[in-house]
């Protein structure tokens, strides 16, 4: 009996099936989901919240005299919105932060630019500013009232210093933390002045920067609310404070929800800017 050799062996290949990808729909509709489920617990608790709050006070647990129901709320608002006064008190809130935002944000650009880049200018720019960093808004009141009275002025001033601190010191460090090697590459390449801005400044700088945009809009609302409490004649205290005065917690909450809103719509607005303005940083990511 003869052995085959093992040159007239043939081997079959084995069969490899390749790793079938999932298709790209079948991907996005998981994205999509993970997006609602993430979106939908984020709601959870929230609503638990005002389940919890609105039993409480429907069982009389929760006095209306300590906070009202949200039901009550949510009337209150209603009536105050059909007779014009809340939204009158929007309006002059949002003015005044608008007015101060400008103010401080302007400021601290120019005052962070000085001293972020410049050896001098932080030297007699940032002692100062480290100064006024230490003082409470509160004790800045009297101070304001005995200068400027009691206009729209220092009001608007409050909102500003609320605004300049927290900018300027997100912009100093974002420029002190640009790589030393962009500036060695632009020596390179022989930039000149308005091309380093450009290049080299902006680029770096501005991911700090709108950190320290976000930031100081949180601030700007802080500060507000304190400013409003200087005999103010409209706005969004003047409405809190006098319903303090008769103890209706109701429109009390309704001011406070409405401080809120304004915050979180502006900081969406700063945050739809961000990922525009650092879309190259993504794109040169995946590059």
């Amino acid at each position: 009996m003869t052995r085959p050799s093992a040159s007239s062996v043939t081997v079959e290949p084995t069969a490899v099936r390749p790793h079938q990808a999932a298709p790209a729909s079948t991907l996005s509709l998981r994205g999509t989901w993970r997006r609602l489920t993430a979106a939908s617990l984020r709601w959870i608790s929230p609503v638990a919240l005002l389940v919890g709050w609105q039993a409480a006070s429907a069982s009389g647990l929760l006095s209306p005299d300590i906070l009202a129901a949200p039901t009550t709320i949510a009337a209150q608002a209603w009536q105050l919105t059909q007779t014009g006064e809340l939204p009158e008190a929007l309006w002059v809130s949002l003015r005044r932060a608008l007015l101060g935002f400008v103010l401080g944000a302007s400021t601290a650009i120019v005052l962070g630019a000085i001293a972020g880049r410049s050896r001098i200018g932080d030297l007699l720019v940032d002692p100062p500013l480290q100064m006024l960093r230490t003082i409470p808004l509160f004790g800045l009141v009297p101070l304001f009232i005995l200068w400027f009275g009691i206009g729209e002025f220092p009001k608007i001033l409050l909102v500003a210093i609320g605004v300049l601190i927290p900018l300027y010191l997100n912009l100093i460090a974002a420029l002190r933390g640009i790589d030393p090697e962009l500036f060695e590459v632009a020596d390179t390449l022989r930039l000149n002045r308005r091309e380093r801005i450009r290049h080299v400044l902006l680029p770096g700088a501005l991911p700090g920067t709108l950190v320290g945009l976000r930031q100081s809009l949180g601030f700007s609302w802080l500060a507000l609310i304190v400013a409003e409490q200087i005999n103010a004649s409209s706005g969004l205290g003047y409405m809190i404070n006098n319903a303090r005065d008769f103890l209706q917690t109701d429109t009390i909450v309704v001011g406070l929800l409405a401080y809120a809103a304004l915050g979180l719509i502006t900081d969406a607005i700063v945050r739809v800017l961000e990922r525009r303005a650092l879309r190259w940083r993504d794109e040169a990511a995946v590059a």
